[in-house]
């Protein structure tokens, strides 16, 4: 039995039924197996455990691991050649992006994320080539990385049958290409084309392989209604139902979302899935920033989750989420970074303050997020996105010991008034360089700036001297083909959102 005492001047054990912090004061945690066993104060326990390690100390605080609740890549699209655009134009330009192996890609962002105070990540595979066997390989890279640096990670292969480019069928979209333009666009798009049912395949081996796994999960991932027929609609339903695992979709992240559902069901998107039954506590939506004000009634109602992606809203000039409209509706909010955050880097930290400022509306008395509801967002309700659910996103005893230590004193130097709340200062003031220490089941995997399981220096020269080769042959003929498809996805989306709710002057309820 491995036990250790993680000691620090307030601990954050989470937060009641009412969101307030719970927090104990110059205690302790008694951890064995990577469990927490108890909670008391230092010197009870180190009297009664005296042969057990200890982590932490004077001048630290203990904070419940952070939940990075909505990822995909290590390497940016940006360092990978996809400056940023509107979401429907940037999977165009996204075609160039350079090859990357799993192990470095993967292991690059969860550097960035354990630095930043996150022990658990949701991460969404958006699309691997090949046949089953191919993409299931690719998924073990993935994640065999995770497992390597030690974090919890819950895994997920998007399910996508259709519309692998633009909003409409690509068989439709290739008759609007130049005939020199279709060969290497059909080319591209049989690289992705595995079968619906090979998919669901794929998913229950992955959830066979990892079975038991106490730091590896498997979810679904029904990736967006423009990419996923009915038929994969109702399979990921089935799915849900029959193995109990969550379910994760992103939906109505932009305005040309909004209005394909639109002409595809003459109405929501959300109404939409919840007749597959894909709404409820298991669902979790991605992004949802152009829901109505019937769809966050839905969605309160039936207990659906979001996750909320404020970085990559900005960046794709997808629009700003309504958070204060979920909560006030009692939603469940997760916070997740998608591809990048504001900084081009997966920083939880930063990702929290965007946006506990980006939802300040104005006004004395208008609604915004508090510094406690933000730290509850990418803590408790981001883990309540996971298979972890509440095993993780809490330091009570029975929870899991996922642990980030912060240096108190080098987070408020050289002064901090103390009347201030002590999440308000976390949230505010923290930084990477205040992450300490950083435990995933009892485990430090991340000791002042050094990754206990891999060498980050040897990895990043290695990342270098990968991506510092020329380009292959394939990579460049995708960087072609990119620059060649732009003009003609732009030309796709030329007065979509007119024909599905005519020009904005004649929209009824235009603001909703």
């Amino acid at each position: 039995m491995t036990t250790t005492i993680v000691e620090a001047d307030h601990i954050l054990l989470g937060f009641t039924a009412e969101g307030a912090p719970d927090l104990v004061e110059n205690g302790a945690l008694l951890v064995e197996n990577g469990v927490v066993r108890e909670v008391g104060d230092r010197a009870g326990l180190q009297r009664s455990h005296p042969d057990a390690g200890r982590v932490g100390g004077r001048g630290q605080v203990a904070i419940p691991g952070l939940v990075n609740a909505h990822h995909h890549v290590g390497l940016t699209p940006l360092q990978l050649g996809s400056a940023d655009h509107p979401l429907e134009l940037w999977f165009a330009s996204r075609l160039a992006l350079r090859d990357v192996p799993a192990r470095l890609d993967t292991l690059y962002s969860a550097f960035e994320m354990v630095a930043s105070g996150v022990t658990t990540v949701q991460h969404l595979h958006s699309r691997a080539p090949g046949g089953p066997d191919a993409v299931l390989a690719a998924a073990g890279a993935v994640i065999d990385a995770y497992r390597e640096i030690g974090m919890r990670a819950s895994y997920s292969f998007a399910l996508r049958d259709q519309n692998r480019l633009v909003y409409e069928a690509d068989e439709a979209f290739l008759e609007r290409l130049p005939p020199d333009l279709r060969p290497a666009m059909a080319a591209y798009f049989r690289r992705f084309a595995l079968p619906l049912a090979e998919q669901v395949a794929v998913f229950h081996a992955l959830r066979g392989r990892y079975a038991g796994e106490d730091r590896i999960a498997i979810q679904i991932a029904p990736s967006n209604l423009h990419w996923l027929s009915d038929a994969a609609l109702a399979s990921a339903a089935e799915m849900a139902a029959e193995t109990g695992a969550p379910v994760h979709m992103h939906l109505l992240e932009t305005p040309y979302q909004r209005a394909y559902a639109s002409k595809r069901t003459g109405g929501s998107a959300l109404e939409h899935v919840h007749r597959f039954g894909l709404t409820g506590p298991h669902v979790t939506l991605g992004h949802g920033v152009w829901m109505t004000q019937a769809d966050i009634d839905l969605c309160a109602g039936t207990g659906t989750r979001i996750c909320h992606n404020c970085s990559s809203n900005f960046r794709l000039k997808s629009g700003v989420a309504p958070l204060n409209r979920f909560t006030a509706h009692g939603i469940p909010v997760a916070l997740g970074i998608d591809e990048a955050g504001i900084n081009d880097d997966r920083d939880m930290l930063q990702e929290m303050r965007l946006v506990l400022n980006v939802h300040r509306e104005p006004g004395i008395d208008s609604p915004h997020p508090k510094p406690a509801d933000i730290l509850r967002m990418a803590t408790e309700h981001g883990a309540a996105t996971t298979p972890f659910g509440t095993r993780i996103g809490h330091l009570r005893p029975g929870g899991a010991a996922d642990i980030v230590l912060l240096d108190w004193n080098r987070l408020t130097y050289p002064y901090q008034n103390p009347e201030i709340a002590l999440l308000d200062v976390l949230v505010h003031r923290a930084r990477r360089e205040c992450v300490r220490t950083v435990l995933v089941a009892g485990e430090v995997i991340y000791e002042a700036g050094i990754f206990t399981r891999v060498d980050r220096p040897g990895t990043l020269a290695d990342i270098a001297q990968r991506m510092g080769l020329p380009l292959d042959g394939a990579e460049r003929e995708r960087r072609q083909l990119a620059a060649a498809v732009m003009p003609h996805v732009r030309s796709f989306y030329d007065g979509y959102i007119d024909e599905a709710f005519g020009p904005p002057h004649t929209r009824p309820n235009a603001s909703a």
